[in-house]
């Protein structure tokens, strides 16, 4: 017998028995579906119609669901709606213009959607976000001077989120539209909806880019308003940042409410020198100490 025929009984034995099992599979999916037929058709008409509206029903508010949950882009502040803001989701150094890039398709290798980068075709198509909890040194506009230290602190900000992904949990809107986010970094290793990234208002913190926002409404995420200036009070120990000349200097929150009391009162407004020796006690040697640190200040500086 030559030796190439059990070989070719062998396939063809299991071709032989694959479509035997094919064949009772067949079999038993039609059974099964005439079973299932048999009973539908047993039941009356409207119990079918209402078991056929409500599994509509329930297909169609998931698929919404999943659509404005995972895929529907936010185009811009305008849109974010107030549910939006109660379910917490998702200029200056502590603010930036956000793209909104829900579910999948911006990275690849499921890249099929783009992100654009000219002006005008990003044109109302933003975000403005307010980063929560922190309040970074003021840049100059509306014809005030810039704080110190404001360029740094932009461009250490532009650095973290400039062309890169970060998660936005939503808080609510601000008197200037802007909405209020507790910000993520993007996590190192997992996706964001597995892990959480670093918290961006922590972060700016622990560089020494910004101060603790502590005006009525201020939000601190799961942090909390102690962990926040347990991280303040580290960087102005290590004087990062705005706090290389130590904490003496004027804070963002001390330099918006002289030039806010200045514009009700229609007085000239009190440079910041002025200021602060205003706010000095009634101990000469203490008013004396701080005319002193600012004059070392100043020529340090120079």
């Amino acid at each position: 017998m030559p030796g190439w025929l059990p070989i070719w009984n062998s396939e063809a034995s299991e071709s032989s028995g694959s479509k035997s099992n094919s064949s009772e599979r067949t079999h038993d999916s039609n059974d099964l579906i005439a079973a299932l037929d048999e009973k539908a058709s047993s039941l009356p008409p409207h119990v079918l119609i209402l078991s056929a509206f409500v599994l509509g029903s329930a297909t169609a508010l998931a698929a919404n669901y999943v659509y404005v949950r995972h895929i529907k882009r936010i185009p811009n502040a305008e849109w974010v709606t107030p549910e939006m803001l109660a379910k917490r989701r998702v200029g200056d150094a502590d603010n930036f213009r956000l793209y909104h890039t829900p579910g999948i398709g911006w990275r690849w290798p499921l890249k099929f959607r783009r992100i654009p980068v000219g002006r005008s075709d990003l044109k109302d198509q933003t975000i403005h976000i307010r980063i929560a909890g922190v309040d970074a040194p003021e840049t100059g506009h509306f014809g005030r001077p810039a704080q110190p230290f404001s360029g740094e602190s932009l461009t250490w900000l532009k650095n973290q989120v400039e062309g890169k992904f970060v998660y936005c949990q939503l808080v609510r809107r601000d008197q200037f539209g802007r909405i209020v986010s507790a910000v993520h970094l993007k996590p190192r290793l997992f996706p964001g909806w597995l892990a959480t990234g670093k918290d961006l208002s922590l972060e700016m913190l622990r560089a020494g880019w910004a101060s603790v926002y502590e005006q009525a409404g201020a939000e601190y995420g799961r942090s909390g308003l102690e962990e926040f200036l347990r991280v303040q009070k580290e960087a102005q120990r290590a004087k990062r940042g705005m706090w290389k000349y130590g904490t003496q200097g004027e804070t963002p929150a001390e330099y918006k409410k002289r030039y806010r009391d200045a514009a009700a009162t229609g007085d000239a407004v009190v440079p910041e020198a002025k200021a602060a020796g205003s706010a000095s006690s009634t101990s000469d040697s203490e008013a004396s100490s701080g005319w002193f640190s600012r004059l070392f200040r100043t020529i340090t500086r120079r």
